[in-house]
């Protein structure tokens, strides 16, 4: 039996003392509240957030008891969609201004206490995920953290103080998260890799999926969005259902094929999606299951004992306020220090090889992408949590010792991936246009492309760098150094990527050479990891991030920040980690006349122009392994200067993470390979491609 489910058996009897003690508090709370009415003492705000936190896990109580009862089956779809808005209704942008979640309002009311105490909120309401999959441990061990941090107040009211010392809260959540960060990330290892763990798979495969109900099953939050997508999905046929179902896993075989990586080894995927696609993930897992892989589905991290962030990996419904996810996304910030770092590495590390034979046997995960969500834009917010420059680099290192632990189990070269995007109602009116055009360009001639993009190969092959320049507002002006190729009759720089892992078709991409790669890349508008980023610019030298910043905010020292903390991802400075150009000239006009380019993901909008990733190669973690194009050439780009490291250093050869920008046709001047003699083969002019044999990418702009 795992450490977690041993735990589980232990943990009834101290829920029933939590609750019966909330009761208690909820009832004395409102009594004090009611007495201080015309009698302040300064404690009335302190008091009104505890009835509320308290009330909110008394809520949850109650609602552990009725999905541990199975009466919930019972339940009406209106029935369903009022207890999940009561869930998240605080957070809601329309009710955030006051809510105990919200650093602004918490600072202004609590003073001193207000950051402690809004990251205490936030955590409380990872009680409902817990609920939900019948967690009785994770939902006692946050009502003890509020009671206990309650407790501190009580007794310094006691002695008549205004509250407790500052680091006495600091010292009762830091605990929190060092003597709970084990079972946490054992549940989490264990839903990573053993299909055991089948609380998403059950909702998939056993739901009358005809039923929008279903959707309320998760704990996820839940709009009308999610509704439309599930009502959409069961309005095709079964035969499109399957060509988007089959699209998708075949991508994901094709993978393995085309790395030379046996997939009869692996025994278990693990499938990431949006709550409304299930019909279409059914149809997946039923591919998978003839490959003979099992699914092994998670929600996306909701709690400061994950490393919640901003980025939703997993299973996830809507945002319910994309404003609080950012607000909260460095709370750990509060407690982050090197023993807990190497606490939590420790752990990771034993979880590990708890379920090591399960992560052996992974093959990786296939990834349905949504687009078409709402615009957001973040804003900086007082008492928001924020991660000291000495906390930046212990994250940097937790998640590089997190990401080689994990390389250790589930090994990056037996693993493959595959992605694929579909948009979402809440694009517009125009959605099922959107869908179908999707459809089509996820679907294009795997043929058609893979010649004319070989042929764009050859070119490149004879140059020695690569020179790339913008026109118009853009200002990029790129030049990238390449490998040496030895044998160009059996070796080759660029990758000739079809619809296997990556899908759409349409790109070819490399691994530069750093030394000599220098330059700025510059974009007037993008979207990455659900963030818009306005006049986007990096500046490099010997491929290396040098300087960096965007006009989002006001002043230069908030964009640098915005930059450095979702780009950079805390790094001072990251590597240019792959270089390509996108080939797929249909997405790009069927945006254009859909108007929808800033909604697209960047798996399409990166075959839509030249794109470069800043963090790890393409091949991170298995650069050894040899990878060949369809014409049978070797691609030996697969490492940089940095990635080499991994041979003496591999503490310092990887980033865990690789973020794509890309330079949209409209926007591009110039893509030119320039050979040793000094010789020039133009391959993009003005946005148009010149290279005689391929013309056909024109026609689509025609």
């Amino acid at each position: 039996m795992s450490l977690y489910k041993e735990k589980e058996k232990f943990c009834e009897e101290r829920l029933e003392l939590a609750e019966n003690r909330i009761l208690e508090l909820i009832e004395e709370l409102s009594v004090k509240l009611e007495e201080k009415n015309g009698k302040p003492d300064g404690h009335e705000a302190f008091l009104q957030y505890f009835l509320s936190q308290f009330s909110f896990c008394n809520v949850c109580c109650k609602l552990n008891r009725y999905l541990r009862s199975g009466n919930d089956a019972a339940d009406s779809l209106e029935e369903r969609r009022e207890l999940n808005r009561g869930l998240y209704e605080e957070i809601l942008p329309s009710n955030y201004d006051t809510s105990w979640s919200n650093p602004v309002f918490c600072q202004k009311n609590l003073g001193e206490y207000g950051q402690i105490l809004c990251v205490l909120a936030a955590e409380m309401r990872a009680q409902i995920s817990a609920c939900y999959e019948m967690r009785a441990q994770e939902l006692v061990i946050r009502q003890e953290l509020l009671l206990e941090i309650y407790g501190a107040f009580e007794s310094a009211w006691a002695e008549g103080e205004h509250g407790p010392k500052s680091e006495e809260l600091s010292e009762m959540l830091y605990w929190y998260v060092s003597d709970y960060s084990e079972i946490i990330m054992e549940r989490r290892v264990s839903q990573q890799v053993d299909p055991g763990e089948d609380f998403c798979t059950k909702i998939v495969m056993e739901s009358d999926l005809s039923d929008n109900r279903f959707l309320y099953a998760y704990g996820e939050y839940v709009t009308v969005q999610e509704e439309k997508m599930a009502d959409y999905l069961r309005s095709l046929p079964e035969e499109k259902i399957q060509l988007i179902a089959d699209t998708y896993t075949e991508g994901y075989r094709k993978g393995f094929e085309l790395a030379g990586i046996d997939l009869s080894k692996k025994k278990t995927v693990n499938i990431r999606y949006h709550l409304g696609f299930e019909r279409i993930i059914r149809a997946a897992v039923n591919n998978f299951e003839k490959m003979g892989l099992r699914p092994v589905i998670y929600r996306q991290a909701v709690s400061i004992l994950e490393n919640k962030g901003i980025n939703r990996i997993g299973v996830f419904g809507a945002a319910a306020n994309k404003q609080f996810d950012y607000d909260h996304k460095e709370d750990i910030g509060l407690v982050l220090d090197k023993k807990l770092v190497n606490r939590k590495l420790e752990v990771l590390r034993c979880c590990f090889e708890t379920h090591r034979e399960w992560a052996y046997a992974h093959a990786g995960p296939a990834v349905m992408e949504i687009f078409g969500e709402a615009d957001f834009t973040p804003e900086n917010k007082d008492g928001a949590v924020k991660l000291s420059e000495k906390q930046q680099k212990l994250s940097v290192e937790y998640t590089s010792g997190a990401g080689q632990i994990t390389n250790e189990y589930i090994k990056g070269e037996e693993r493959s991936f595959t992605i694929i995007a579909f948009p979402v109602p809440d694009i517009g009116e125009r959605f099922s246009e959107i869908f179908d055009e999707t459809m089509r360009i996820n679907t294009l001639d795997y043929n058609l492309y893979r010649d004319m993009q070989q042929k764009i190969i050859d070119a490149l092959d004879e140059a020695e760098y690569c020179i790339i320049k913008g026109m118009g507002k853009n200002r990029t002006d790129m030049k990238v150094m390449l490998h040496k190729l030895t044998d160009r009759e059996r070796q080759t720089n660029f990758e000739n990527c079809v619809a296997d892992v990556n899908i759409p078709v349409g790109e070819v991409f490399t691994s530069p050479v750093l030394a000599g790669t220098a330059g700025t890349l510059h974009v007037t508008k993008v979207f990455l990891n659900e963030l818009r980023y306005e006049n986007l610019e990096l500046k490099f030298e010997d491929g290396m991030v040098t300087d960096y910043g965007c006009t989002n905010f006001e002043t230069e020292a908030e964009n640098r920040k915005l930059v450095k903390d979702t780009v950079l991802f805390h790094h001072d400075s990251l590597p240019l980690g792959e270089f390509a150009i996108g080939t797929n000239t249909t997405a790009y006009v069927a945006a254009k006349r859909l108007q929808i380019e800033e909604k697209l993901p960047i798996l399409i909008a990166e075959k839509m122009g030249p794109h470069f990733a800043v963090g790890d190669t393409c091949y991170s973690h298995a650069e050894d392994l040899a990878v060949h194009n369809p014409d049978g050439k070797e691609i030996i780009a697969r490492d940089n200067e940095i990635s080499l490291l991994r041979k003496e250093h591999p503490e310092q050869a990887y980033f865990n993470c690789h973020t794509d920008i890309t330079i949209p046709y409209d926007e591009l001047g110039e893509v030119s390979a320039v050979r040793a003699d000094g010789s020039v083969a133009t391959i993009i002019k003005e946005g148009r491609f010149v290279l005689p044999e391929c013309g056909r990418l024109n026609q689509a702009f025609e």
